[in-house]
C-alpha cells in the first residue's frame, strides 16, 4: 500500500490510513470538530477489523468503539436485504459485506445496504463516487482497503474543515497522517 495524495476537494475529504493509530488520531480529530459517528465513513476489511479491533485487542478509542459496535452482530448484506438492514445502517451500525469481507460504518453503510449483495462490488465504488470520490480514486481506495488499510472520509461542513483536515491528513513530512 503506497501513500497516495488525491487532489484537494472541499466537498469530501478521504484517506486510507496504514495504521490503526493514525486512523484513531484522524477519527478523534474529526470528533473534536463536532463530527459524530454518523458523519464519518469508516471502511476496512474484516481481516483488518479482526486484527485491530477484535474483542481480543484493546479498542478503547472512539474509532475502536465505532468499529466494534455490533461487529459480532453486524447487519449482513446477503440474499434478503430488507428494511431492517437499511434501518440499522441508517442509524450508524456496521454493515458486513460477506462476499467482499468488508466492514462499513457511517453514512456509506446505508448506500451499500441498498445496493445488496449482487451489486456489492460495484456498489462499493458507486457508494464512494456518490460521496464525491472520483472513480479512479475510489478504485485505488478499494485496493488499499483489501491490503489492510483503514478508509475514512467525511463531508466537511465548511471550507476551513475541508482544507485543515486535508492538510493534516496529507502532510509531506508524514507517511501516514
Amino acid at each position: 500500500m503506497q501513500n497516495y495524495k488525491p487532489e484537494y476537494r472541499n466537498d469530501y475529504v478521504s484517506k486510507v490510513f496504514n495504521t490503526r493509530e493514525d486512523a484513531d488520531r484522524a477519527y478523534n480529530e474529526l470528533a473534536g470538530r463536532g463530527y459524530s459517528q454518523d458523519d464519518i465513513n469508516v471502511m476496512m476489511s474484516d481481516d483488518t477489523r479482526k486484527r485491530h479491533f477484535s474483542t481480543d485487542v484493546d479498542h478503547d478509542s472512539a474509532l475502536g468503539d465505532k468499529v466494534a459496535d455490533n461487529a459480532g452482530t453486524g447487519s449482513l448484506i446477503g440474499g434478503g436485504v430488507g428494511a431492517v438492514v437499511g434501518a440499522i445502517a441508517a442509524i450508524g451500525s456496521n454493515v458486513l459485506l460477506p462476499g467482499l469481507g468488508l466492514i462499513v460504518a457511517g453514512p456509506l453503510a446505508a448506500g451499500l445496504a441498498g445496493a445488496g449483495a449482487g451489486a456489492a462490488t460495484g456498489g462499493l465504488i458507486g457508494a464512494l463516487t456518490g460521496m464525491g470520490v472520483p472513480e479512479e480514486e475510489a478504485t485505488r481506495y478499494k485496493e488499499d482497503i483489501k491490503d489492510g488499510g483503514i478508509y475514512m472520509g467525511f463531508k466537511p461542513r465548511h471550507e476551513d474543515d475541508a482544507r485543515d483536515t486535508y492538510n493534516k491528513w496529507y502532510t509531506n513530512d508524514s507517511n501516514n497522517m
